[in-house]
């Protein structure tokens, strides 16, 4: 099985999340993509995210339909702050078949030396690396310390191919706070459940 592992805060998810993991999906014949929301980010521990809970079920509202979409709770199980290099290795442990692909934008790779125990990452999984819109082309020569010119080689065919939206969940957390309009930047039931919950005031 070929797994892809997306990791986030996704307060709130939003549809560049979305278009970038149905497109890693169908460019890298994925079988599933697990959205995993993390308990506390390590490049976020200053900032309290929204709880687990109300994320989780805004990531179910927006998956909802998606049969190769299903959401992973085992960094919030884990709890703590959530590094990825552990979440690989548990996933790798619980499906030692499944061949795992990292999702993640060109900015994360670009600071993945900086993660715990990079080389380890690049060894459990692929990273399938999109551009954001503004920022060069994915560099693929960060990953040249951690893993040898042939498996380089063949993560530099790693780039995903989408069209560029720029949305950030920080920008539409201040657009809430606001009171300005989240329509198509979200799925609607996400939008709505934002109004409800009345988050980010």
């Amino acid at each position: 099985m070929k797994l892809g592992i997306f990791g986030g805060s996704f307060d709130p998810i939003h549809y560049g999340h979305l278009l970038l993991a149905e497109s890693a999906r169908e460019q890298f014949a994925l079988d599933q993509v697990w959205f995993i929301p993390a308990a506390v980010a390590p490049h976020k521990q200053g900032r309290t995210p929204t709880s687990a809970k109300q994320r989780i079920e805004m990531l179910e509202l927006a998956i909802a339909g998606h049969e190769a979409f299903h959401i992973s709770a085992i960094e919030i199980d884990r709890g703590g702050v959530s590094y990825t290099v552990d979440t690989l290795t548990a996933i790798h442990q619980q499906t030692p078949a499944a061949e795992l692909f990292l999702l993640m934008g060109a900015d994360s790779l670009a600071d993945l030396l900086t993660w715990r125990e990079p080389a380890k990452i690049c060894e459990l999984a692929w990273p399938i690396v999109s551009r954001r819109a503004d920022a060069p082309e994915p560099d693929f020569s960060t990953l040249a310390p951690f893993v040898n010119p042939a498996r380089l080689q063949m993560m530099e065919a790693m780039r995903l191919h989408m069209p560029i939206i720029q949305f950030s969940s920080t920008d539409l957390r201040t657009r809430t706070g606001e009171g300005r309009s989240l329509r198509y930047r979200m799925p609607r039931a996400v939008e709505q459940y934002i109004r409800a919950q009345r988050l980010y005031q």
